[in-house]
């Protein structure tokens, strides 16, 4: 089994603040581009497919994803 790895998934547009309980264990940064970042550890590629599938439910464009 592999190590946890960390994340950085952003979406288009600005998430409000109450999606962070959404989204347990990521941090939501807003960026001056008109983007959200979240960024945080995920255990394994099941929970980044959960994540993905959150962000695809939520109706928000995935801009990007990124192992850092």
């Amino acid at each position: 089994m592999n190590p946890p790895a960390h994340y950085e998934l952003t979406v288009q547009g600005h998430l409000d603040d109450h999606w962070s309980t959404w989204f347990e264990g990521l941090t939501l940064t807003k960026e001056p581009d008109g983007t959200t970042t979240l960024r945080g550890e995920v255990a394994d590629q099941a929970e980044l497919h959960g994540l993905l599938g959150k962000i695809r439910d939520l109706g928000a464009t995935l801009v990007s994803v990124r192992a850092v």
